[in-house]
């Protein structure tokens, strides 16, 4: 191995996870039911009714997990706090034994040299905040200050890097609008409301950050670029309709200070007036964006597909993972070009990306995913190449460190480095993550095992 080094000595190298996905023990120790605790009890919303019950019991095996980390040479790790673990009813009494669990997770990663990140909210909001409204009541962003409040007060002593939402645009297009996720509604009038307090949210905690912490906070996004099926004038403008829904709804807010035009167009009447008072406030600045990808999108016109009126056009010719999602490096490339021009010099941190495929077991109980290795070396070289053209990108974050609950998909599909046998919980690093170990090791000169370094 040669001393090349794509990636500086202070990149962090890490995996993620989210709390719902991978924790199990939903209810123990005096925690509240989440909305995905109750989406995934009702019949007929996840796959095979398969719930996050017991997951990967990371609720009990965290030090085993962190050994694994350890293992694998990260240095960093992407987690969620299950807000009613220690907010049981989402506001008012702490639950201190909830609170000490990611106490005690956040103690081990220290320990052993692995820096958190922590993410405030992936998804899984109390039972007892949707009761009253969710994300469609204005009050909505108050609950979630004063949640972010309580775990800057207990860990910003240990915890530098701080995420406030997670995807706020798949929380609101499957739980809002086409009502796949939970909370499992189907409302246009609804979806631009939940996103609008989903973004005041995010600034309430960031405005609280700046009063109480002492390092670091952002937003984590994900992105898709889109392009053109053939470059009609149909096409171009169905291209730009789902740039502006899946790209720029979310972030134009945040650092532009308004939502793109094209979302008036998109949900019509059910498109509402928002208060400028509210659009300044959601400009706060940021230290810092999470960018997830893991595919493009090949756009063209389909009138009457609802809401956008277009499809994406799939592309044969390329590979595809187990959720039949383009394997597109060169995509992660062009948004992380775009993000640095469209929104001015923001560190970013590639917050997740990785690929679900078939990858049981062998005879001799060894996992060898020859196709997840190649999806993670092709990106981190992509990643690299972006960097190469100036992009200020900090660190990378594989998803996921562990199989999981895949939401509604349960069970069936693994995103993970780690093998995880659910009817054991028995862990075997895959050859995925021995390569990322290597490729970690060597600071990214492991991707380049031919020599090529360009």
């Amino acid at each position: 191995m040669s001393d090349f080094s794509p990636f500086p000595a202070d990149f962090l190298w890490g995996a993620a996870t989210s709390a719902y996905q991978i924790e199990g023990s939903p209810l123990a120790d005096g925690a509240g039911p989440s909305i995905w605790h109750e989406f995934a009890h009702t019949p007929g919303r996840v796959h095979a009714n398969e719930t996050g019950d017991v997951a990967c019991d990371h609720y009990r095996r965290y030090r085993e997990d962190v050994e694994l980390m350890r293992e694998l040479g990260l240095n960093a790790y992407r987690f969620s706090v299950s807000w009613s673990r220690v907010l049981p009813e989402g506001r008012g009494r702490i639950n201190p034994r909830g609170l000490g669990f990611y106490e005690r997770l956040v103690d081990t990663l220290l320990e052993r040299g692995i820096q958190p990140m922590l993410t405030l909210y992936h998804w899984d909001l109390p039972v007892a905040l949707d009761r009253r409204g969710g994300w469609l009541n204005p009050d909505s962003a108050h609950w979630f200050s004063d949640y972010a409040q309580t775990l800057f007060r207990t860990l910003d002593d240990r915890v530098k890097l701080w995420v406030t939402l997670n995807e706020p645009w798949v929380v609101v297009d499957g739980g809002y609008l086409h009502g796949v996720l939970a909370p499992g509604q189907r409302n246009p009038y609804a979806a631009p409301i939940a996103a609008h307090h989903l973004l005041r949210a995010h600034a309430a905690a960031v405005h609280v950050y700046r009063a109480e912490g002492r390092h670091q906070i952002g937003l984590v996004v994900n992105l898709e670029p889109k392009y053109p099926a053939q470059e009609t004038v149909e096409n171009l403008s169905a291209t730009m309709r789902a740039d502006a829904y899946f790209n720029r709804h979310y972030l134009d807010p945040v650092f532009l200070g308004h939502y793109p035009p094209e979302l008036a167009e998109i949900f019509g009447a059910a498109w509402p007036t928002f208060a400028d008072a509210d659009l300044d406030f959601i400009r706060q600045p940021l230290d810092f964006l999470g960018i997830n990808y893991y595919s493009r999108q090949v756009v063209r016109e389909a009138p009457g597909v609802w809401p956008l009126e277009t499809t994406g056009v799939r592309q044969d010719r390329q590979a595809h993972t187990a959720l039949d999602w383009e394997v597109y490096p060169q995509g992660l490339t062009d948004i992380l070009e775009w993000v640095a021009s469209r929104y001015g010099p923001v560190p970013l941190y590639i917050t997740e990306n990785g690929a679900a495929f078939y990858d049981p077991p062998q005879a001799d109980g060894a996992v060898d995913d020859p196709l997840r290795r190649r999806y993670v070396r092709d990106h981190l070289r992509a990643a690299r190449a972006a960097r190469r053209q100036g992009v200020d990108l900090r660190g990378y974050f594989v998803w996921s460190l562990l199989d999981n609950f895949e939401w509604a998909h349960g069970y069936s599909k693994r995103f993970g480095l780690v093998h995880v046998d659910y009817a054991t919980q028995h862990r075997t690093i895959k050859a995925s993550g021995r390569f990322y170990a290597e490729a970690i090791r060597t600071q990214g000169a492991a991707l380049f095992t031919n020599g090529d370094e360009n």
